[in-house]
C-alpha cells in the first residue's frame, strides 16, 4: 500500500485531502508544521508528500521541509508535490528550486487531486 504524507496547517484541508484521497488504495500519514512533516517523512517514507507552502508559527515552512528531504540521500527519493494557495509563477519556481517534483494549487478541486496523485503514483511503479 502507498503512502501519502499530507502537511499543511489547517486541520480541515488535511481533512479534506484525506478524504478525497481515501477513495484509493493509500495509507494516509499526515504532519500539521515543518518539524512534523520532517520527523514523519524520515521515519515512515512516504511514496508522495503533499506539502504546503506556508505554515505560519512554524520555524520550519514547507519550501525549507522540501529542501531538506531533498537534500538527504535517506529521503531524496520521495516524491514531493506543493500543494499551496501562493499559485504565481515566481512561487512555483520557488517550489521546484526547492526540490519540488510537481505543484498543486489551492482551491483544488478534490477530482484534480485525485488525478495528480494517481499521476504521480504511476511515474513512481
Amino acid at each position: 500500500m502507498k503512502k501519502i504524507l499530507i502537511v499543511d496547517d489547517q486541520l480541515e484541508v488535511r481533512e479534506l485531502v484525506q478524504v478525497t484521497l481515501e477513495i484509493g488504495d493509500y495509507q494516509i500519514l499526515a504532519a500539521e508544521n515543518g518539524q512534523q512533516a520532517l520527523h514523519v517523512a524520515r521515519a515512515e517514507h512516504p511514496d508522495i508528500i503533499l506539502l504546503d507552502i506556508m505554515m505560519p508559527g512554524s520555524n520550519v515552512d514547507g519550501l525549507e521541509v522540501c529542501r531538506q528531504l531533498k537534500s538527504d540521500p535517506a529521503t531524496a527519493n520521495i516524491t514531493i508535490v506543493m500543494l499551496s494557495a501562493k499559485g504565481q509563477d515566481t512561487d512555483i519556481e520557488a517550489g521546484r528550486a526547492a526540490g519540488a517534483d510537481d505543484y498543486f494549487t489551492k482551491p483544488f478541486s478534490p477530482i484534480a487531486l485525485i488525478e495528480k496523485v494517481e499521476e504521480v503514483m504511476a511515474q513512481d511503479r
